[in-house]
């Protein structure tokens, strides 16, 4: 065939979505990786794409807010020195950076790689095998729902750093997740990777992405749950940082200081009620705020919670969100267990939040990116940890680790509360406050539950497919681990642990924490259970 046919070739190769694109009058060449085909291996440096051009209504807003605190300090000082043009040359410097971004960031696709090219000071391009996605997360806040756009997170590993499409249509981004698990889990033949098979391998790829968008919902939130809210840790980590951001901001305004303010006006009424009155009501008045930003950020962050598998069983999929909408897609084959949280006081109100243990997933600072369900009924999560599974794991018998173990807890409990206690004693006959003696009791009380806490749910379970290990009281937890996926063992023993005759021994895996410890296990089952979690390779070092 002639060089003018092969050209003509090229030109009649062409997705539906890139022939939309262009008569939209768009001014861009975009391929879906979606619609059933995928994009076609770039040639030369023409292939990189860039973001939507809707993206420069957000990258400046999102500058001006990174540099806030900067702008507010120049803006305060060239007040100070009479200069208000300050301000706005900063304003607008930021704003030309959040423009230069998007003018700095291209992309494309290859047959087997997404590539990211990024930088305006320093180029950096960030290659996405195609072949090694783990997991692919899709964000929308509110200004990139607005505006029809998302934000695409591709995981390729635990170690390595994520790739991120932040201004792809909203469509587009849904495709491409689609896309991306659909071909890593090997539905599709090769030939679907390139754009010239023949058609009648089409027919086949239609089949495959049909049995990819039909799902199953494993999951399903119910608006009642969120009475779980106030029983988590979310509602006080955020009221704490209100507080805090909040005493900040009077001291540096000067708005709490002075005889006619509010706040010395409102310390002034709570003192004239007495100090038992006092107190009782700043607690009243913190409970309830407590209990009003939990329940916000618990409606925040799960509103709408859906788990569900794909038709062909390759991946789960969870959307969540009301402001900010997030979904996300752990591939199954990467799935190596369950973690079942149940602390104080959830596990009060029978409640219990599910995470995955998985290969190629970043963790947000909140933890957020392998979680299963949101706080829900306990029999709810261990049905969904059921259906993960394949298997009812949490109904396993749980060996109990011996009085070595259970002395253990004790000791290590009424430890620091017999410290606690002292300090009170010292303080209550140097201040006179006899009051602070009887106190002292308190701590040696708490100790006592907490040990017997702790050493009523240590304990561990080995299965054909896991092991099942438990512990913690306070912030209990319960692991479900597949023993397939186990890299290692480790065996620990401390100074007083071989003086108890008991031992640590943790399985080692690339997924999720990485280590999970079975704790003080008996001296004389160290070895049988190192040998279960590894077999063939241990006894020798154990005997």
């Amino acid at each position: 065939m002639s060089d003018d046919g092969n050209a003509e070739d090229k030109r009649a190769q062409v997705s539906p979505a890139e022939s939309s694109a262009r008569e939209s009058g768009e001014g861009r060449t975009e391929v879906s990786p979606g619609e059933g085909s995928a994009p076609e291996k770039p040639t030369d440096s023409s292939d990189w794409r860039r973001l939507s051009p809707r993206m420069l209504l957000i990258h400046p807003i999102k500058e001006v807010g990174r540099f806030l605190p900067a702008l507010i300090a120049i803006v305060v000082a060239g007040s100070a020195g009479g200069q208000n043009w300050w301000g706005l040359l900063a304003a607008a410097g930021a704003i030309a950076f959040g423009v230069l971004r998007w003018f700095s960031t291209r992309y494309r696709f290859t047959a087997d790689q997404v590539q990211l090219r990024h930088g305006v000071l320093n180029k950096t391009t960030v290659s996405a095998p195609i072949g090694r996605v783990r997991s692919v997360d899709v964000t929308a806040s509110v200004m990139h729902r607005a505006l029809g756009l998302a934000e695409v997170q591709i995981g390729t590993g635990a170690g390595e750093k994520a790739l991120k499409l932040d201004g792809l249509a909203s469509s587009e981004a849904a495709a491409l997740r689609g896309d991306l698990l659909h071909r890593v889990a090997g539905a599709a033949p090769e030939a679907a990777l390139d754009a010239t098979a023949p058609p009648g391998d089409a027919g086949e790829e239609s089949r495959g992405a049909a049995a990819y968008t039909t799902e199953t919902v494993v999951y399903q939130l119910n608006p009642a749950w969120i009475r779980y809210a106030p029983f988590g840790p979310a509602g006080l980590i955020a009221a704490l940082a209100i507080v805090g951001v909040g005493s900040q901001f009077l001291n540096e305004s000067g708005i709490g200081r002075g005889e006619g303010s509010l706040i010395h006006g409102t310390v002034n009424r709570l003192a004239a009620l007495g100090v038992i009155v006092a107190v009782l009501a700043v607690l009243i008045g913190a409970l309830v705020v407590i209990v009003a930003l939990a329940l916000l950020g618990y409606l925040l962050a799960f509103h709408g919670f859906r788990l569900t598998r794909d038709g062909r069983g390759g991946t789960y999929h969870v959307s969540r969100g009301l402001l900010t909408t997030r979904a996300t897609s752990l591939e199954i084959r990467r799935l190596r267990g369950v973690e079942v949280h149940r602390p104080v006081p959830l596990r009060w109100a029978g409640g219990a939040h599910l995470s995955a243990i998985t290969t190629g997933v970043k963790e947000d600072g909140r933890g957020m990116s392998s979680t299963l369900t949101p706080p829900s009924p306990a029999s709810v999560v261990a049905a969904t940890a059921e259906s993960v599974l394949g298997q009812d794991a949490l109904a396993i018998p749980i060996q109990a680790h011996g009085p070595a173990a259970t002395r253990r807890r004790y000791t290590r409990a009424l430890g620091s509360a017999v410290v606690l206690a002292a300090l009170l004693v010292i303080a209550a006959v140097v201040w006179d406050l006899p009051v602070l003696g009887v106190c002292a009791v308190l701590p040696i009380i708490g100790g006592v539950l907490l040990g017997r806490s702790r050493a009523h749910w240590l304990g561990h379970a080995v299965a054909d497919r896991f092991l099942v290990t438990r512990s913690g009281s306070i912030s209990l937890s319960t692991n479900v681990i597949e023993r397939r996926g186990a890299v290692g063992v480790t065996v620990r023993r401390s100074f007083f642990q071989r003086r108890a005759g008991v031992a640590t021994v943790s399985l080692a895996t690339a997924a999720g924490n990485k280590d999970y410890p079975v704790m003080d296990l008996p001296q004389d089952q160290v070895g049988k259970l190192a040998a279960q979690i590894v077999p063939g390779h241990v006894e020798q070092f154990l005997r």
